[in-house]
């Protein structure tokens, strides 16, 4: 069974081919610059060199079609014909309350995602753009829809209401959502299998470290909480987001700097966050750098984000009452083992351990733990792509 993943954005799709008998990766790729000047796909195929081909790319339809001509081509393809392809899984940012697990994409569904682009009018609408680009080219190709939010919508009313009037969430649904859902469930599933003990029994702090940030509790295979709220603006500081906030600071920089409102969530979703703090940059990249040379600015930054990273996993172990593995996953929480010790380093309380020679990895499965750690700490690279897939694959057998 190959299962193709999409991932739309607004002038981007990224995709891969998985075979799931076992879930080898047969190709991947990425088209960029969707309806601009200089779109191109960069296609790789399995243990073969990245083709990169420039070519005009009017819309996603356009897109989905070099895709599937990139897939079935004759020197670099991985598959004779689309007849292959079983199904489609589409990554989709917000589901809102309607969907608490993965569907098989049909009118309704798609209306129901429409419905919600008010709370992600970034990204649904692009992901919408890809389900109907798909369908035009491969109409009788079972479409999925797995969603970021989806994950989340086992966490308790105590956890996801805010206290504001109980009309506001009735009217408007205003609420915590959460996001990098569908993360945080391939990680915490992950560490119950590398750790040799059933989901059920275990309580996980999944920590997804990078640009956009986010921490999830997992107690027995669900979500209980996660940082990212609304939107993804609460919560951790990332690259350029604010993070959690006085609200009343939005009206004060209003007033005091002549901003109205809109511009004032630009300044806290693309001007704040590393970047506003250290001046210097949103890449934790750029902040190593000039940390290592010596500047103040990027050590502040980096100390505050490190801060409320360690708070944040404090909060859910007292959640949970308990907490057997803290695992770090995507691009910092990956490849950065100092941001690990470092944020470890609050977590001695709770008897974690780290041994520093384990820690020295970048990117691979590892358990990092001293020995006798009574919490272990992990790192486990996410795989959201397969994740997807493989939500994809159950729902076809259903």
């Amino acid at each position: 069974m190959k299962i193709l993943v999409i991932n739309c954005g607004s002038s981007s799709l990224k995709y891969q081919l998985i075979d799931m008998v076992d879930e080898e990766v047969l190709a991947k790729g990425l088209c960029e610059r969707i309806g601009i000047e200089g779109s191109r796909i960069k296609h790789t195929p399995a243990n073969k060199e990245t083709i990169i081909k420039e070519t005009p790319m009017k819309n996603h339809t356009v897109a989905v079609q070099l895709v599937l001509d990139a897939l079935t081509n004759s020197e670099h393809g991985v598959i004779k014909s689309m007849d292959e392809i079983m199904a489609v899984g589409h990554r989709v940012v917000h589901g809102g309350e309607s969907f608490s697990s993965s569907v098989i994409i049909d009118n309704n569904v798609k209306q129901a995602i429409e419905s919600c682009i008010d709370l992600a009018p970034l990204h649904n609408p692009a992901n919408l753009i890809g389900i109907n680009a798909c369908e035009e080219l491969m109409p009788n190709t079972p479409m999925v829809a797995v969603f970021d939010t989806a994950f989340h919508q086992t966490m308790p009313k105590k956890a996801y209401l805010y206290a504001i009037p109980y009309e506001m969430y009735k009217k408007h649904k205003v609420r915590k959502y959460g996001f990098h859902g569908t993360s945080h469930k391939y990680v915490a599933y992950r560490t119950a299998e590398i750790l040799g003990k059933p989901i059920e029994d275990l309580k996980i702090v999944v920590c997804h470290l990078g640009n956009g940030a986010s921490i999830c509790a997992v107690q027995n295979g669900k979500s209980i909480d996660t940082s990212m709220g609304f939107t993804p603006l609460e919560g951790l500081v990332m690259g350029t987001r604010s993070g959690d906030i006085d609200p009343a600071v939005i009206s004060f920089l209003s007033e005091k700097e002549h901003l109205s409102t809109q511009e004032v969530m630009d300044v806290l979703n693309k001007k704040s966050g590393i970047l506003g703090l250290s001046q210097i940059s949103s890449d934790f990249r750029d902040i190593e750098n000039a940390i290592d040379q010596g500047n103040s600015d990027a050590q502040t930054a980096m100390d505050v984000f490190e801060y409320r990273v360690a708070k944040y996993i404090g909060a859910y172990a007292a959640s949970m009452n308990g907490v057997d593995a803290v695992v770090f996953t995507a691009g910092l929480g990956e490849n950065n083992g100092i941001v690990r010790k470092n944020i470890c380093s609050y977590l001695q309380y709770l008897g974690l351990q780290v041994d520093d020679e384990k820690n020295d990895c970048r990117g691979i499965e590892r358990d990092f733990s001293m020995e006798g750690s009574k919490v272990r700490c992990l790192v486990v690279p996410t795989n959201q792509e397969l994740m997807i897939a493989r939500e994809t694959k159950t729902l076809l057998k259903k």
